[in-house]
């Protein structure tokens, strides 16, 4: 087995809000990933006297051990269990009602000798390569659907100047409609302190004799592909193998730097956060 990973702040003067944690116990032949992308809230208050580094790793930590336990529950029940674990560290201190409460997004994969179990929660992505060498991406794309008028409110902050008052207001506007649609009916859904969140995960599991290998990547990574068009979801998957992960994240680094106003690719932050994982089974 092969097990490669890279993760890199989207600038050097704020930390990393990933998390990415690879565990493979000692008996079994078994292993599981997790791999978290914290969201970084608007400026303003949120609720919470904690920070979302602290938030992905509380909950990262606690996802892996439970995904490990000789008894382990579903991925979708390790996930809720783990978001109640997190949420009771912080229960008396902060305000997890708060709609900007530290939160993330999730893809979790475990395999033993027999099968291969995911989940995939909000808009970071899954590659799974079947024995025949295709590649099928395990996505949540309810932020790619959002209802009317948020499509054209983030059309509209892109249209603008960077560091204008216009695109300011406008940004304004386009966070406030997202944030009324998360973790709500005809929204999207984000791991944040309710664990019924876990339901709406994307989840399936593959005989382990149908994959060939797995990639969780954050939305900073895929943007390779999904922002600036350089590859496709098999190239990010075949760039993995021949180079490894830290040369994908050299390779968007690359293209955020020739674009850095974003105006020739219009992106939410011109470099974010970027994490991929690589396992080749």
């Amino acid at each position: 087995m092969r097990v490669e990973t890279a993760t890199e702040p989207g600038t050097p003067d704020r930390p990393n809000e990933d998390f990415a944690a690879i565990a493979a116990p000692a008996s079994g032949g078994g292993g599981s990933l997790i791999l978290l992308d914290g969201v970084t809230p608007p400026d303003g208050p949120t609720g919470c006297r904690h920070s979302v580094p602290w938030y992905v790793s509380e909950l990262g930590g606690s996802m892996i051990e439970l995904s490990v336990s000789h008894s382990a529950p579903p991925l979708a029940e390790c996930l809720a269990q783990a978001i109640a674990r997190t949420a009771d560290t912080h229960r008396e201190t902060c305000d997890l009602y708060h709609r900007r409460t530290p939160q993330a997004t999730v893809v979790a994969v475990r395999w033993n000798a027999d099968s291969v179990e995911h989940l995939v929660l909000s808009d970071s992505e899954l590659l799974i390569e079947d024995a025949s060498g295709a590649v099928h991406a395990v996505l949540d794309d309810r932020l790619d659907h959002l209802p009317d008028p948020v499509p054209a409110l983030r059309a509209a902050v892109r249209r603008l100047p960077r560091g204008s008052a216009e695109r300011t207001r406008a940004a304004a506007a386009y966070v406030e409609a997202v944030e009324a649609l998360r973790n709500a009916e005809g929204g999207f859904f984000t791991a944040a302190a309710a664990p019924g969140v876990a339901a709406r995960a994307v989840t399936g599991v593959r005989p382990r004799s149908s994959v060939r290998a797995i990639a969780a990547l954050t939305d900073g990574a895929t943007r390779l592909a999904d922002v600036f068009g350089e590859t496709d979801r098999p190239g990010l998957l075949a760039l993995l193998r021949k180079s490894g992960p830290d040369e994908l994240v050299r390779r968007v680094r690359l293209a955020e730097s020739a674009d850095p106003a974003g105006t020739r690719f219009p992106r939410g932050k011109r470099s974010d956060d970027a994490t991929a994982i690589f396992v080749e089974l």
